[in-house]
């Protein structure tokens, strides 16, 4: 079969929803299927190419908001692509995320053409500029361009259980859930073959704890109190150290902290990624707002203690407290509270096996994609009803 996928980034351009539109195509690709995805051009990549095996087109974009927000271009590119697309016929078209006009754009481009469609909502909240009145505007936007999105796509799933309560903001039903996941055989495999030691390189003994994070480096991911509960807990003489592997805006004031026991790495491949967190012994993420959270799930494969905030899918990783730490404020003292408690708990080893075997059953890309082939199913008899 023949998918077509909307997404209003995609690789080389890092974030979540990105990982999450190719690690999907690779899947559908490995299951003998075709898969195309139309994108935003956000990092001056080629317009047209086949990337692992997935053929990607690049639209022009305006690059609003350092790429969170690309606005697609309307000029001859435009058109060369979707004169390449027209001569292609498609099963079913999956429109990842729901509040970009590039999601507009594949809701009416599939449903001219009479494909299946599906949109896969990956948010839990408004997206913030953390600006009253802006954030204001741009949530009165949301709900516009949602309403607009409705008249060409009826069928509407959640990344997580979050994500389609979230739904119900904006009077949709969610069909049900296509979850985040993880390719947990490759990450096995790096963790066997690991090449890197940052302990060594960066001096901490064996016995003292390291806090992890990964992530966009922004305010709503909760990483600025991270970084004052470290330092809050080693002020009081218990040393502990934070990594955190990212970019984003924030980087440079978090390296003029100047702290030995926080540890910017910036950006990170993915195989570094997993070999600091297979040494890390307590994931962080105080975010304000996940779909659902694929460091989260990267943590546990590498066993690590989680401790994160209620949003997106993480009650749905972390079931109770014998899983890890689930907080419902990411203010400081909370973050705080909850990283001393991680630090002293004595079943820690049990919830990392817990967490671990959760994932294992539930989050991996094998189980997610095979998910996008039921709902394909269920898109086609719906049509034929």
């Amino acid at each position: 079969m023949n998918f077509l996928i909307f997404s209003a980034q995609f690789l080389p351009h890092m974030g979540g929803v990105e990982n999450y539109t190719y690690n999907i195509s690779k899947k559908l690709i490995e299951y003998g299927h075709n898969v195309t995805v139309v994108t935003s051009n956000t990092t001056n990549s080629p317009s047209i190419e086949k990337y692992e095996g997935i053929n990607v087109f690049r639209l022009d974009c305006y690059n609003l908001l350092d790429g969170r927000f690309p606005i697609y271009r309307k000029n001859q590119n435009y058109k060369k692509i979707l004169n390449k697309l027209d001569k292609q016929t498609y099963d079913f078209c999956i429109i990842n995320t729901r509040f970009y006009f590039h999601s507009i754009l594949g809701a009416k481009y599939s449903y001219k053409r009479n494909i299946p469609r599906i949109v896969i909502d990956h948010g839990t909240s408004h997206l913030t500029v953390h600006n009253t009145f802006l954030d204001f505007i741009g949530a009165m936007f949301e709900h516009l361009l949602t309403k607009y999105l409705k008249k060409y796509c009826r069928d509407f799933y959640g990344v997580s259980k979050a994500s389609s309560q979230w739904l119900q903001h904006f009077n949709i039903e969610s069909k049900g859930e296509i979850y985040n996941a993880i390719d947990l055989d490759k990450i096995e495999n790096i963790k066997m073959n690991a090449k890197l030691s940052f302990r060594k390189k960066y001096h901490i003994p064996e016995e003292k704890t390291i806090i992890s994070y990964t992530g966009r480096l922004i305010k709503e991911k909760g990483i600025l109190q991270l970084v004052q509960a470290v330092q809050k807990i080693n002020h009081e003489g218990n040393e502990i150290y934070c990594m955190i592997a990212g970019e984003g805006p924030l980087k440079d004031d978090l390296l003029k902290l100047n702290d030995p026991n926080i540890i910017i790495l910036g950006r990170l491949s993915f195989e570094d990624v997993i070999h600091m967190l297979s040494e890390s012994n307590i994931f962080c993420l105080p975010s304000d707002s996940e779909g659902f959270s694929t460091s989260i799930l990267e943590a546990a494969a590498c066993m690590n203690y989680i401790v994160t905030t209620a949003r997106g899918g993480a009650r749905e990783v972390l079931l109770d407290d014998t899983y890890g730490l689930v907080i419902e404020n990411n203010d400081l003292e909370s973050v705080y509270n909850a990283i001393k408690e991680a630090l002293n708990r004595e079943d820690k080893q049990e919830a990392v096996s817990k967490v671990y075997k959760r994932v294992e059953d539930n989050f991996t890309w094998n189980i997610t994609s095979k998910r996008i082939l039921e709902v394909y199913k269920i898109s086609v008899d719906s049509v034929k009803r």
